[in-house]
């Protein structure tokens, strides 16, 4: 049986269990938050042990375990210093940290001590993610040339968000949300994905606004708009949108020499990804209207229900981070895989409303494919 422990159990907590569930090799040693009837529900939801402390919990963890950091951004930095200090591998929740220097700081610690350091999100060792980057590998739709990446929410600040809680009960974190912004929230979900097909980001031009400042609780002065062009070393360049303000859009399409390459759900590990060739009809040029559908070989991974806006399993990126331990091997999601992540998002994230341009200083492996794809 192969531990884990949780620290923070808010409402992204209860997602983890959900996904945790489909791993029956996988057990939660115990679980801790600061807040102790948060604490109190959570555990009892899901029957676990719950720790007195933080360092409770990290006596209590067996070597060579994993700690999940579930805890809210801004603690990020601070709670994985300290695991990895007890000499505990860690798998955080996104972004590793809100500041480029603290992530950093992670990566040295876990280098220089020998621990597997890796964040959210994972969905890049998900079906739709690896069918789609099988089908990049393999020039499906030709030689690829450009990517629009969209990552629009709805009108958030509209929504009814406070009627949103999770099954243990604990409330949608709204104001972690709007303090963080959409960007540092939701860009790795297909950054990941574009770094793994095409390999790490050279540089990039981006802009962010914060549109709705009257946002409950606002202004937070972090952006819940931006777009960014994307330049890779090896790839065509890719436009990448998010908002909480635009009508609701996961759609990522890859356009190529022969046709398009397309997923429409970016949180749904199960979303069909399609190709449409293109067709000329007299004087018209226009994409199929009936693409087919590119369906993996075989079997992939344990898929969970729909919950929400999600039907993703959290628990891969921590499965495939003890799969890594057991086998002696790198780790697919790498400490340098999430320092680059963290680099990308946090450019895009602070070009503002004038914009910037920016040439990135990190780097990293692209992702081995997953065995299946």
């Amino acid at each position: 049986m192969r531990a884990v422990a949780i620290i923070g159990c808010g409402f992204v907590a209860d997602l983890y269990m959900r996904s945790l569930r489909t791993f029956p090799d996988i057990a939660i040693s115990c679980a801790w938050d600061i807040d102790s009837a948060r604490l109190a529900a959570f555990c009892a939801q899901w029957k676990l042990d719950p720790a007195r402390s933080r360092e409770d919990l990290l006596e209590r963890l067996p070597k060579g375990g994993v700690v999940l950091n579930l805890t809210n951004p801004a603690a990020h930095h601070e709670v994985s210093a300290a695991c990895l200090d007890h000499d505990h591998h860690v798998y955080s929740e996104k972004p590793l940290a809100i500041d480029l220097d603290q992530a950093r700081d992670l990566c040295e610690r876990a280098a220089k001590a020998g621990l597997l350091l890796a964040s959210a999100p994972c969905s890049v060792l998900g079906e739709a993610a690896q069918v789609l980057a099988r089908a990049v590998r393999e020039r499906v739709a030709g030689t690829p040339r450009l990517v629009y990446a969209e990552l629009d929410d709805g009108f958030i600040p509209q929504a009814p968000y406070r009627d949103w809680s999770s099954d243990s009960g604990a409330p949608w974190p709204y104001r972690d949300e709007f303090a963080s912004g959409c960007t540092l929230e939701h860009a790795g979900y297909y950054l990941t994905w574009l770094i793994a097909m095409f390999g790490p980001v050279t540089r990039l031009t981006a802009a962010a606004a914060e549109i709705l400042p009257e946002k409950e609780g606002g202004p937070y002065r972090t952006p819940d708009f931006s777009s960014a062009v994307l330049f890779f070393g090896d790839g065509p360049v890719a436009r990448l949108t998010c908002s909480i303000v635009a009508p609701h859009d996961h759609r990522l399409r890859v356009i190529g020499d022969d046709g398009v390459l397309s997923v429409a759900r970016a949180w749904d590990n199960g979303a069909p990804v399609r190709h449409a060739r293109r067709l000329r009809l007299r004087r018209r040029l226009l994409e199929h209207p009936w693409p087919r559908r590119l369906k993996p070989r075989g079997g992939t991974h344990p898929k969970v229900g729909r919950w929400g806006a999600a039907s993703m399993n959290f628990a891969l990126g921590p499965a495939e981070m003890l799969d890594a331990l057991a086998e002696n091997r790198p780790c697919r999601l790498s400490a340098d895989f999430a320092l680059h992540l963290t680099e990308v998002t946090l450019a895009i994230q602070d070009a503002g409303p004038e914009g910037a341009s920016r040439t990135m200083t990190t780097t990293c492996a692209r992702p081995e494919p997953m065995p299946w794809a």
